[in-house]
């Protein structure tokens, strides 16, 4: 029990499995090394009357803000607070301003795979307490865990540092990517795949980004649709199809072998993962211009599949003023009115779901 207390934290990444390495290594021109300070100075060019600004996915960044040497005792606050006005003084240097986006509660139709991930985060900081029972030392850092109640933490620091800092209703990610398309942002930073799938913002990586001369990673949407030969509208569709945080990977598993059965490709896949993702495009490029579409879909899926539950999945990538070619007009109108009253899942309802 005491393993939970310590460590459990909603920190594990989401999105979709393997896409985003699929994308870093099978995609050449999609991923290209960017310098952010430059950025901002063609922004403020092309748009003098509003500030640079890029949007923080708080919840993708804690791993690499969160650097002591001394993990396993949690703890550090000066050395913490010390890494965040590093990370924020860099950024005013360059003349951009951040905000820093945080997870709410967690919605209804994400709650079975977000109690998937936390149970097995209890399997690897079970494996933690059982190394340092075994070797009375901290394990090396592929075995790091973020320390728990680190985002609330970091939620105070932030504010303390004067920064702005928005608490979604829902998952951050929807908000976030609203949020960077509505105001004109340089981007989104964080680590998720999920931003590939958004239309909106550029999506720049935490995890490649040097601090120093502020260059990181940026992936191109349009390059990998261009690589897949598929639109960016089908992309919320893609992800569905793979497996995402509303769909089961394993409830879509048939359709993703069906796919790669017919599927010829000229291009050469080392990774199953990387082939069964061309595979899965190439079918809905297949049915992109037909006029039943979806129904193409379902027949390639089980039978009794809950194509409800797809059409959720497709509709939560869909910001706000955007249209889906796979969205059924009524599903997304009246999902759009199930959002504004019951897209979260209460405290309590969590506890139901996840007892120890």
């Amino acid at each position: 029990m005491r393993s939970r207390v310590l460590f459990q934290c909603s920190v594990a990444t989401m999105g979709i499995k393997g896409l985003q390495s699929f994308v870093q290594n099978s995609c050449p021109g999609a991923c290209s090394m960017v310098n952010l300070k430059s950025m901002a100075n063609r922004h403020k060019s092309a748009h003098p009357e509003s500030t640079p600004t890029i949007v923080v996915d708080a919840m993708g960044c804690l791993r690499t803000w969160y650097t002591p040497n001394d993990w396993i005792h949690g703890g550090q606050w000066k050395e913490y607070l010390s890494s965040l006005e590093c990370f924020i003084a860099t950024f005013v240097k360059a003349g951009i301003k951040l905000v820093f986006f945080f997870d709410g509660v967690i919605e209804q139709k994400k709650r079975a795979e977000w109690t998937k991930r936390r149970l097995r985060d209890n399997t690897e900081i079970e494996k933690i307490f059982s190394f340092l029972k075994a070797n009375r030392q901290q394990p090396g850092r592929n075995k790091f865990f973020i320390p728990s109640g680190i985002a609330t933490f970091t939620r105070f620091a932030l504010k303390a540092l004067n920064q702005q800092i928005i608490c979604t209703q829902v998952e951050g990610d929807y908000e976030a990517a609203a949020y960077a398309l509505q105001h004109n942002c340089l981007g989104i930073l964080g680590e998720d795949s999920d931003y590939i799938i958004f239309n909106t913002a550029p999506y720049f990586s935490i995890n490649k980004l040097r601090l120093d001369s502020l260059v990181t990673l940026m992936y191109s949407r349009e390059h990998v649709c261009e690589e897949l030969r598929i639109r960016i509208s089908d992309l919320p569709l893609l992800a569905c199809l793979l497996g995402n945080d509303v769909v089961p990977e394993n409830s879509v598993d048939g359709l993703q072998k069906k796919c790669a059965a017919s599927y010829h490709s000229q291009t050469k896949e080392g990774n199953r993962r990387a082939f069964v993702i061309r595979a899965v495009a190439s079918f809905i490029s297949s049915i992109q211009h037909k006029p039943h579409g979806l129904e193409e879909v379902r027949k390639m899926l089980p039978p009794g599949f809950d194509m409800e539950l797809l059409q959720k999945g497709i509709e939560s990538y869909i910001l706000p003023e955007q249209m889906s070619p796979w969205v059924i007009q009524e599903s997304y109108l009246c999902d759009n009115a199930y959002k504004k009253e019951t897209t979260v899942c209460q405290d309590w309802e969590i506890v139901q779901v996840i007892r120890y």
